[in-house]
């Protein structure tokens, strides 16, 4: 593909034509991602295929029926995962010592490095993605469902196919309201709205605003779409996971 241009103006793809991926592509992607940067070269992941229309059924509740997880024809869940590098140290005579907070946060950047690196090779074949962060809201009931065993948390799904449509330009803020030279320089209120006004001049924004009732994007933003009830609520949800999970015993 000529990707001179692509990656200014790339689509989140929530629809998918009727056409499944090729296993030995999506092999193929995998097996390339696997070579992203990773913490100390453990590869502290692993990912679930997830192909089947039951299988995938039963994973649509989880990202609160997003259509997208159904209609796709790959689900992929990117696990942080020590359970695997724990086994191994085991086996080894080593003693692991991973059950702890420092060791889903390496765990959990590997797996997003991991899935960040298959969804631009994904796109460079052709396919579309779409990324799901509902994965660490219902993180307990897509473990029981995957059989996920201690140490191994889900912390991104992605949806991938070949796009049905253009797919969504979700936009992005300026390079200036995201890069800091030498020292992070806070922003004023005049700096604020010179950064985001393009974002809020938009059709799509102003339909948000309007459709929920609101004054102001943010607050579509704040009282709708990511509330402090529901914030406060899933932390408390994920944080027992994480302990279940062995993360949080230390």
């Amino acid at each position: 593909m000529d990707n001179s241009n692509y990656w200014l103006s790339r689509r989140t793809i929530r629809r998918y034509a009727d056409r499944s991926v090729d296993a030995a592509l999506l092999d193929d992607l995998l097996l390339k991602a696997s070579h992203a940067p990773t913490t100390g070269n453990m590869q502290l992941y692993s990912v679930v295929i997830t192909t089947a229309p039951d299988q995938r059924r039963l994973l649509a509740p989880c990202h609160f029926n997003q259509p997208q997880v159904e209609s796709a024809p790959v689900v992929l869940t990117f696990c942080a995962d020590f359970n695997r590098f724990s086994r191994w140290c085991e086996n080894r005579d080593a003693q692991p010592c991973y059950d702890n907070f420092q060791s889903f946060i390496a765990a959990a950047i590997d797996a997003i490095a991991f899935a960040q690196q298959f969804n631009t090779l994904a796109e460079m074949e052709g396919l579309g993605c779409c990324w799901l962060g509902t994965t660490t809201y219902n993180a307990p009931q897509i473990a029981e469902i995957l059989n996920l065993p201690r140490l191994v948390v889900p912390v991104i799904t992605l949806t991938v196919g070949y796009p049905a449509d253009g797919g969504v330009d979700v936009g992005r803020l300026p390079l200036e309201a995201i890069s800091h030279h030498g020292r992070y320089a806070d922003y004023s209120s005049e700096t604020i709205n010179r950064l985001y006004a393009e974002k809020e001049a938009r059709q799509d924004s102003a339909k948000f605003v309007e459709e929920n009732n609101k004054q102001t994007l943010a607050q579509v933003f704040t009282d709708i779409r990511y509330p402090r009830a529901n914030n406060e609520h899933f932390s408390v949800v994920f944080l027992d996971f994480l302990r279940k999970s062995g993360f949080l015993d230390a």
